[in-house]
């Protein structure tokens, strides 16, 4: 789904359709009214993580009357979210991310309730324009330049030359200077820049994100994604010592080698990461998701897998915790015991580490 042209004014929210149905907003998260049968379909993407629906139908339907039909037809002026447009585009929500950068996108994006959208227009001007020609057979909507001219293991040491020499330097400038791809010159820096706003914010705890973006000659266009970098960034580093610690116990007992673990998101946003057992370990790897915690995984090659809207299942999965943190041995004790644990996550947290 998404907001029909002309219908930006009715996107309602869960707090708004919450008031209107004289509920409390936990009362309506836990209940969800909004799966009752026939109750008006959402207007946001099944995976958005900002529901909207249109006031004028859930007007209806609370007042009795009959819900008024949405427009079918595709227009240019119905506004699409992060997901719409990607799959637009027949791209990745995350590689969205990186194109909605571009001239012919940013301007024209619009917030609605707290939510970006863009015109279905632009997206399709952006997808048959030169920009968005074909890299390659078969992906349709990848920009010229795919074909990056520095080695992967390189790229981001060349960006960070430039950043170096320029904080304000351009996507287009580092695209001229290095042959990358659009999408890989400004995801790169994005990074980068967010990982220098992190290095500035744990040297001065008192200085605000956007201060040491700032600070660090950031433009104001660049910063939004900067500083989402840096608060992906900073919670990594906070997990890391802890997730590290785990291998390293896992490592003394003989059920794993010794290594170096790396976190990773899934979707942008939720932190995950592997620890891979050797053969005398009950399981091929371990998982840790900040949503479920610790749980065992049947590949040493792919642990973590693919994002799904709910937890893995299946066979030699096991859920070992309801913490989202327990101690090494506390994740030992469970890892011996093929009693302890669960086929699905006891408890699930909030990103951010807040149990919900």
């Amino acid at each position: 789904m998404m907001i029909r042209a002309g219908r930006r004014k009715f996107a309602q929210t869960s707090d708004e359709l919450a008031a209107a149905m004289g509920l409390k907003i936990g009362t309506f998260r836990n209940k969800k009214p909004f799966e009752a049968e026939e109750f008006p379909a959402a207007i946001s993407s099944d995976k958005a993580r900002v529901r909207l629906w249109d006031r004028e139908q859930t007007a209806a339907f609370l007042a009795g009357r009959p819900v008024p039909e949405l427009p079918s037809e595709d227009d240019d002026q119905d506004l699409l979210d992060r997901n719409e447009a990607a799959a637009e585009l027949k791209i990745t929500p995350k590689t969205w991310d990186d194109y909605k950068t571009h001239p012919q996108i940013a301007p024209h994006l619009v917030d609605v309730k707290g939510v970006e959208h863009c015109p279905r227009g632009i997206v399709t001007a952006f997808r048959s324009s030169k920009e968005a020609a074909p890299g390659r057979k078969g992906n349709p909507g990848r920009p010229p330049g795919s074909w990056d001219a520095v080695p992967r293991d390189l790229i981001a040491s060349r960006v960070a030359a430039l950043l170096d020499e320029d904080p304000a330097v351009t996507v287009g400038a580092v695209q001229d200077a290095l042959g990358l791809a659009w999408a890989t010159s400004v995801r790169t820096l994005s990074r980068l820049r967010g990982q220098r706003i992190a290095d500035l914010l744990e040297t001065e705890l008192e200085m605000t994100p956007e201060a040491a973006a700032e600070r660090l000659g950031y433009p104001a266009a660049v910063r939004r994604a900067a500083l989402a970098h840096a608060a992906v960034e900073l919670r990594v580093r906070r997990i890391l010592p802890y997730l590290q610690h785990v291998a390293d116990t896992l490592a003394g007992a003989g059920l794993a080698d010794v290594q170096a673990v790396e976190v990773r998101t899934i979707d942008d946003e939720v932190l995950a990461a592997a620890v891979v057992l050797n053969a005398a370990g009950p399981a091929a790897a371990l998982v840790w998701d900040e949503r479920y915690g610790w749980r065992t995984a049947v590949s040493r090659r792919h642990p973590i897998g693919k994002e799904t809207s709910s937890p893995p299942e299946g066979d030699g999965i096991r859920y070992l915790s309801e913490d989202q943190q327990p101690t090494p041995a506390e994740l030992l004790a469970a890892l011996a015991d093929g009693r302890r644990g669960t086929r699905r996550p006891a408890a699930v947290h909030a990103v951010g580490g807040e149990h919900r």
